[in-house]
């Protein structure tokens, strides 16, 4: 019945473990404490098992760590209350991964237009802590969202294999928003965002700029005595023709 526990989500976040989890059932005969089982079978056992860890993964879950966690391996899930079974759900653990987000954003300056109206950045990011990039059990493609501050809707960048990216042609008198999440490549569901970074690009002083800009006289004086050098040869030809 629509009163009794279901299964909400289950999500690995690195391919190494998993956790499911459920709601807690309108049934109020289903609130005592042990009322409310899961149990687990995978093909390679061939025999229900129940949850090894409730208590990890917070109320109404189970946290499969890495022991009990194997790739490629269908796995089916089961609620039972009272001995009788509530809900149930069949999957295999590299089709629930859904990354933690993306770590450390940040960004440099690229370079500044000689208008002083736009500005290039490289944003930078780390993957998610627990995930071992390094040794290629999992490749994580990222996605790149941003925004003007003050805007409602963000853009997207198309997904990336690498955690670098140059933003071009941001204006230098406008606030910006950048977040990232990522997901296992070849898969649909990203994982949750990561904080957002807010770029903001310092006033420049006049001194600055002077010193950043300064006009080439240097160049003027070089071309203004290349075109009198010019203008004196021709003279001093026609004359001898």
């Amino acid at each position: 019945s629509s009163g009794n526990p279901k299964f909400t989500k289950c999500r690995s976040p690195e391919l190494e473990t998993f956790s499911c989890h459920w709601t807690d059932g309108a049934n109020h005969s289903l609130q005592s404490p042990g009322s409310v089982q899961m149990f687990y079978i995978r093909r390679d056992i061939q025999e229900w098992k129940e949850c090894p860890d409730y208590v990890s993964a917070g109320e109404n879950s189970c946290y499969f760590n890495s022991s009990y966690t194997s790739v490629w391996t269908p796995y089916c899930i089961k609620l039972t209350s009272n001995g009788g079974i509530v809900d149930h759900k069949c999957f295999s653990v590299e089709d629930i991964v859904q990354p933690d987000p993306p770590v450390g954003l940040n960004w440099t300056l690229l370079n500044i237009s000689l208008t002083e109206i736009h500005a290039d950045i490289l944003v930078k990011w780390e993957p998610p802590p627990n995930t071992d990039v390094k040794m290629g059990w999992i490749i994580l493609e990222y996605e790149l969202h941003y925004k003007e501050l003050n805007e409602t809707q963000w853009k997207m960048m198309d997904p990336l294999m690498v955690t670098s990216v140059p933003m071009y042609s941001l204006r230098l008198d406008k606030e910006y928003e950048v977040r990232v999440r990522t997901r296992q490549r070849n898969t649909e569901k990203y994982g949750k965002f990561s904080e957002v970074l807010l770029i903001t690009f310092p006033q420049m002083s006049p001194s600055a700029c002077e010193e950043d800009f300064q006009f080439p006289w240097f160049l003027i004086i070089i071309f203004g005595i290349l075109g009198l050098a010019v203008t004196l040869f021709l003279l001093i030809f026609s004359k001898q023709q």
